[in-house]
């Protein structure tokens, strides 16, 4: 990616703030095509557990249901990074709400994404926010534990359908390591709100209506949430760079994926597949993404990683620095 300088930044970077600014009437629209359809779909699904159609009725209508809370999630992330309505107190008490839904407290997780946006792609400040990533050298050099414990985790089984399960049920009950007061009390009042919607769906619903319904809705978006995320930062060749090389600009171009997806799975992922976009600027709201990447011809320069190359990357588990490029376990046999 070339163009004049600007300090340290490319000179078509100024034109990304013309995209950054929230829009009331737009996040109005994203909330009733979202949040509407969501809890419709949570009716459908107590009506046909209560009227005694076959679970895999339910089970349908919660696919759906998923993807719609994929979406709340992405309103969600656009909340953390205070682009999704323009005054800051109604985009927390949305985020806040977002977060209820999808399981995830709101200055806890904002805290750490932040983290991962100031360190994506530097070797040397690995570890927040991210997926955990070994280059081929580290690993070679590893102890037999910790090469179990890495294959382990990058395994799909354990990163897709277990890894969900994990981190929005359990992990994100917790604060994070060095959180401080304010994202505590985002955890706790998160799960507060879970436990009272619990309590209040065991009075009404019935404790097994809710888990029959909460549990597929949560775990199916998940396993797409976390493929999202690993997808966005795990693709051929990527962008991995020592602290002393490692470029902010050249990270959110290279080492984030312009995940070109059909356009009614783009609409449920509110855009995020414009990773590339969004790591440059992320003020910009994932309604003006696709506006701002149409405008700027050197954001089009990002070849596009389709739905169907991008079920290479589950073969992926190292970086390279020799190659720089990830790589798969093909290259342990040159060790």
């Amino acid at each position: 990616m070339t163009g004049e300088k600007m300090g340290t930044y490319p000179g078509w970077f100024s034109r990304l703030s013309a995209f950054g600014t929230p829009n009331r009437g737009r996040a109005i629209g994203q909330i009733l095509d979202t949040f509407i359809p969501y809890a419709l779909l949570w009716v459908g699904m107590v009506y046909t557990l209560r009227a005694g159609y076959s679970y895999g009725v339910t089970l349908l209508l919660s696919v759906i249901a998923a993807l719609f809370l994929i979406r709340i999630f992405i309103i969600f992330h656009d909340c953390t990074h205070s682009s999704f309505w323009p005054n800051r107190r109604i985009n927390t008490l949305i985020g806040y709400i977002s977060g209820i839904l999808t399981f995830t407290p709101f200055w806890d997780w904002g805290r750490s994404h932040a983290k991962h946006h100031m360190t994506v792609g530097n070797l040397d400040k690995r570890g927040t926010g991210d997926v955990w990533v070994l280059t081929v050298e580290e690993y070679k050099a590893a102890s037999k534990w910790k090469k179990f414990l890495y294959r382990f985790y990058r395994n799909p089984f354990v990163m897709f359908l277990l890894g969900p399960i994990f981190i929005f049920l359990l992990s994100n009950r917790l604060p994070t390591p060095g959180a401080g007061k304010k994202e505590k009390r985002s955890v706790w009042i998160t799960d507060g709100a879970i436990l009272g919607i619990i309590l209040l769906a065991n009075f009404t619903l019935g404790l097994k209506t809710y888990v029959l319904i909460q549990l597929p809705t949560i775990w199916i978006a998940g396993i797409m949430g976390v493929w999202l995320f690993y997808v966005q930062h795990n693709f051929v060749p990527g962008y991995w760079a020592r602290e002393g090389e490692w470029d902010r600009i050249k990270a959110s171009l290279e080492g984030s994926s312009y995940y070109k997806l059909p356009r009614i799975l783009q609409w449920f992922t509110g855009n995020i597949g414009i990773h590339h976009v969004h790591h440059v600027r992320p003020s910009i709201p994932n309604y003006k993404l696709q506006a701002c990447y149409d405008s700027i011809a050197e954001l089009r320069q990002v070849k596009p990683l389709t739905l169907r190359a991008s079920l290479q990357s589950l073969k992926l588990r190292f970086w390279d620095e020799q190659r720089r490029s990830m790589v798969g376990l093909e290259a342990l046999k040159s060790l």
